[in-house]
């Protein structure tokens, strides 16, 4: 194979450029990216070796060794990991796929940000171009033959060249040609200061050779630079948060420290260790179907999948860490996983633990719990629905605003159960775009006034959501867009009913089929009329949604709540009290209806008539 010159992609270009002249306090943590890239390289050569170890090509002995050449001011990392083929290389450094890459641009374009954001956006090999003119990748595929090796190198100037270099060891060697002001990285202090920092975690051993005197003389030996104790088998008292923060970046790709970190060993009928971490920052694609969740599964230190969804339910999803099993088997397929008891054991101590620390913050972290739900509420609200035995305890996590809260303060379904009023029964709530646009609405004028609490609802599943909740400690859940709201007494009721009983009758008349009831209301107080939906119906704001992304919806028809106590109902009635066929009378009816159509957020089924009536009914009033 002769050398071949290639383009980077255009991302790669502007990554470059902007590691080159950008400033950054601490370049080292180079260092710590292409050791993790190494340790990753030999996680994958354990594994595929299960199932064949002739790719071992006879050496078991895995390690990462570092080389420092003061004289070339050259740096060289080798890992005796899977290695790559000349596509895999020209993909793997010549292009960048990871979906926070963009972002990751903009955040260090600002030269007031940590550099330690490097390398957590699936850009970690670029980062040698900190601390390096020229970067040489020499790189062999396991079980592969010797002569179809690769050379990649580039200096950064928007190509690269890559040719047949023949490599007798397996995996993958990487030559950093340092810079002048880098030189302080070819010391070997410096270099074990990093490793310490950075990778004392890392699996496998990370080697340098090193110069000791023994009797006047200079003695090379290997010596290992981190303790290989994996971060998770460690006891607590044995890890500082910093290291912890470390970890989790290194694992999750986030460039912020998590919100919580859980890190337990269980004992017993499945022993498993566990690290875990509740993010601060929601992934862009948490809620679309190709997310890949789930912690990774170790199984005696070997990372059997990188993601393992078995391992947390669904709506916990976004839990990132690992788990480490000593009862699964090496060989664990995801058709094992899957119906594996030891697997659903894990989850269920999993998760309780998960409930319990968001139980633990929500308490006592209130501010840092809040900016949590807003990031992963909707997510942690699915539990409601598909965890029936859970489903309680998930909504004690839920907080939103109310209208006994002040604009941005949360409450939640503990402390409205500890407001109600006495001879209160239903928990009130109302969904909606935002609290601004539900503090308008006409459905809470009547609640207002007589003090009862609603909850604002601002997620489109909320209704799901709470349907199937149904009630909470006793006290069943009622949406004020829906049903039936009874706040009159039985008296004034039956009073306005024979009063304003056969105007109900003739506006149903003329509205026909357009609503499938007319009836008073006792959930307003300055508006004259509503449109209702059925008990069972589908949430106002769900259809909206549901409609503008073309779904089917089936249509229903609405039921219309005339305001007794409003003078534009009485006179319509007083009018059809002294003319029952008056013409008046049913063109404000058709007014009222298309009124109460746009007060939910609808248009007039018929524009142009809706201003014609409009104008009809002004002229007459002139």
């Amino acid at each position: 194979m002769s050398q071949e010159r290639m383009q980077f992609k255009t991302e790669v270009n502007k990554l470059l450029e902007l590691m080159i002249h950008s400033l950054y306090s601490h370049k080292e943590i180079f260092l710590r990216e292409l050791i993790s890239n190494a340790s990753d390289a030999i996680d994958k050569l354990r594994f595929e070796a299960l199932t064949n170890d002739a790719l071992l090509e006879g050496d078991a002995d895995y390690k990462i060794k570092i080389s420092a050449d003061k004289d070339k001011n050259t740096l060289t990392v080798t890992d005796n990991g899977i290695g790559m083929t000349k596509d895999e290389a020209v993909k793997a450094l010549g292009t960048i796929a990871h979906s926070g890459t963009k972002e990751f641009m903009q955040l260090i374009e600002n030269k007031e940000n940590n550099p330690e954001l490097i390398g957590q956006f699936g850009v970690g090999f670029y980062s040698a171009f900190m601390v390096a003119d020229r970067v040489t990748v020499y790189t062999r595929k396991a079980g592969e033959d010797a002569s179809v090796g690769v050379m990649w190198e580039s200096t950064a100037d928007g190509t690269f060249t890559v040719e047949a270099h023949e490599k007798s060891e397996r995996g993958t060697t990487i030559v950093l040609h340092l810079k002048e002001d880098a030189k302080e990285y070819t010391d070997e202090w410096e270099i074990k200061d990093i490793v310490k920092k950075y990778s004392d975690y890392i699996s496998y051993p990370v080697v340098m050779d090193t110069t000791k005197k023994q009797e006047d003389k200079d003695i090379v030996e290997e010596e290992t630079l981190n303790s290989m104790k994996a971060i998770w088998l460690k006891d607590k008292s044995e890890v500082q948060q910093d290291e912890y923060s470390q970890f989790y970046r290194h694992i999750s790709h986030d460039f912020k420290d998590p919100s919580a970190t859980i890190h337990f060993r269980a004992e017993g009928t499945s022993e498993f260790s566990a690290l875990l971490f509740i993010p601060s920052k929601a992934p862009m694609n948490i809620l679309y179907a190709d997310f890949k969740s789930g912690p990774a599964l170790y199984v005696r230190r070997v990372q059997i999948m990188e993601h393992c969804g078995d391992l947390v339910p669904n709506w916990l999803r976004f839990v990132v860490g690992v788990v480490d099993s000593s009862d699964l088997p090496l060989n664990v397929s995801r058709e094992i996983l899957q119906n594996n008891r030891q697997v659903e054991t894990i989850r269920n101590n999993i998760t309780k633990k998960v409930l319990e620390t968001l139980t633990k913050m929500k308490t006592a972290e209130p501010e840092k719990y809040n900016a949590f739900f807003a990031e992963f509420g909707r997510v942690l609200k699915e539990g409601i629905h598909f965890d029936f035995k859970r489903k309680e305890e998930i909504a004690s996590l839920m907080v939103m605003q109310s209208t006994a809260t002040e604009d941005g303060k949360l409450t939640d379904l503990d402390a409205y159960l500890g407001r109600m009023k006495t001879e209160q029964n239903d928990i009130y709530y109302i969904t909606g775009k935002s609290r601004s646009e539900l503090e308008k609405s006409p459905y809470l004028e009547a609640l207002k006034e007589k003090d009862l609490e609603v909850l604002f609802m601002t997620d489109e599943v909320d209704d799901i959501i709470i349907t199937g909740l149904m009630e909470y400690k006793g006290k069943k859940f009622k949406s004020i867009l829906k049903g039936d709201i009874s706040l009159d007494r039985e008296e004034d009721k039956k009073e306005a009913k024979e009063h304003f009983g056969k105007l109900t009758e003739k506006v149903k008349a003329v509205l026909q089929d357009s609503v499938s009831e007319v009836r008073l209301s006792s959930r307003l107080k300055n508006s004259p009329c509503v449109l209702v939906s059925g008990d069972s119906d589908i949430d106002p704001n769900l259809e909206a949604m549901l409609r503008q992304m073309g779904q089917p919806v089936p249509k229903r028809s609405k039921i219309l709540e005339f305001n007794p106590g409003h003078k534009l109902i009485e006179l319509l009635n007083t009018e059809f009290e002294q003319n029952p066929e008056s013409e008046k009378v049913a063109d404000i009816s058709e007014l009222l209806y298309n009124q109460a159509l746009i007060l939910e957020g609808n248009m007039p089924a018929d524009t142009s008539r809706f201003a014609s009536l409009m104008t009809k009914i002004l002229t007459e009033k002139f």
